[in-house]
């Protein structure tokens, strides 16, 4: 993020807190083309999931999870305001996946294969997951990110900004106001831990 961006942004987070009802839409749409990317980013884990659902329309609604979350309690700063978008972005996929991949999703139970079947055709396979969201490894999945809430503080606003957010170690830095250096022990840290729940996975 730019500086200027930056500016912007913390401005209309400032009128919201404040209480002015217009600056949730404009920080929305001020914000649109990172949410867009951040979006992409995050859908990379639920591949199968744009065979029903356009990112654009996953946006969308992760958008208005955000509208509600904005009211209900304004963030303190640009990073709390990515970090909460990042969180409804999270949630709107998990339940997407629930939806169509659960054992009664249309998508675990929908067969693909070509049109006409002749008899001498094998049978369509069920448009079974076999990445995270086998209902095993969407559960882990889930598990995964309450284990990143879990984490403490300082560890988890870096985990979040390099991990799901894709920024550089500089520009977190700049953006939590701490040298690299602290940044790369957080992000150790965070690995460490995180590593040490999940080491049978």
């Amino acid at each position: 993020m730019a500086d200027a961006s930056t500016t912007t942004l913390q401005g209309l987070i400032e009128r919201l807190q404040a209480g002015d009802p217009q600056a949730r839409s404009e920080l929305i749409n001020r914000s649109c083309d990172r949410l867009r990317r951040l979006t992409h980013k995050m859908i990379r884990d639920f591949t199968r999931l744009e065979r029903w659902e356009e990112p654009d329309d996953i946006l969308n609604s992760a958008a208005l999870r955000l509208m509600k979350a904005l009211k209900a309690a304004p963030p303190e700063s640009v990073v709390a305001y990515f970090r909460l978008a990042a969180l409804q972005i999270r949630r709107e996929l998990v339940d997407l996946a629930r939806h169509y991949y659960g054992p009664q999703g249309h998508g675990a139970n929908h067969a693909s294969g070509p049109p006409n079947v002749g008899q001498n055709t094998p049978a369509p396979e069920i448009d079974r997951m076999t990445s995270t969201l086998e209902p095993g490894k969407l559960a882990a999945w889930t598990e995964f990110h309450e284990q990143v809430d879990a984490l403490p503080d300082a560890e988890r606003q870096v985990f979040d900004l390099l991990w799901y957010q894709g920024l550089s170690h500089a520009e977190t830095a700049r953006l939590l106001e701490v040298s690299e250096p602290t940044i790369q022990r957080r992000w150790l840290a965070a690995r460490l831990k995180l590593r040490a729940n999940f080491e049978d996975e």
